[in-house]
This record gives C-alpha cells, structure tokens and sequence, in this order.
C-alpha cells in the first residue's frame, strides 16, 4: 500500500511569485540605473529570475511537469520585463 498524496501546493502561485520578482527587478532597474546601462542590468534582472525560477519549482517539490512550470516562470518574467524595458525606453523618447 502506498500513502496518498497529501493536497499539493498550487503550482501558480510559484509562477506568479518568479513574475512579480521580475516586474519588481524591472522597475528598479528602470528607476535607479542610468539610461546607457539599463540593457545590461535587465539582463542581469532576467538571470536572477531564471534563478529564482528554478529555487521556487525545486522548493515547490513535485516532479511532474516541472519542465512546464519552470519555462513558464522564465518565459513570463521575460515578457515582464520586456514590457518594462519598452516602456522606459518609450518613456525616454518623450520630451519633459
């Protein structure tokens, strides 16, 4: 006989952390990095989410789908962080 599995934790809730960590990276590089090194501290922001992705899906401890929920956690936090790159660099053009 083997033990029934106890009510696993949602998987979402991991994804979602990985992208708000993301939007929260995004935001302070957009904020407190000069203009000339933003690209270069987003990319740093992306690995630190890639990181953290697989820290959260690790800690989550189910072996199913981990492949899906990882990629999805980084394919995420780069879309995040896409859309706050393209708004300071739109938010640049714009005269004061």
């Amino acid at each position: 006989m083997s033990a029934p599995d106890l009510a696993p934790r949602r998987p979402l809730g991991g994804i979602v952390t990985v992208w708000i960590a993301a939007a929260i990276a995004g935001l302070v590089v957009g904020f407190f990095v000069p203009s000339d090194l933003r690209s270069a501290w987003t990319l740093v922001a992306l690995g630190g989410a890639i990181i953290l992705s697989f820290i959260v899906q690790l800690w989550y401890g189910q072996t199913q789908r981990f492949i899906q929920r990882t990629s999805l956690s980084i394919l995420g936090a780069l879309i995040v962080l896409g859309i706050i790159s393209a708004g300071f660099r739109v938010a640049a053009l714009i005269p004061a």
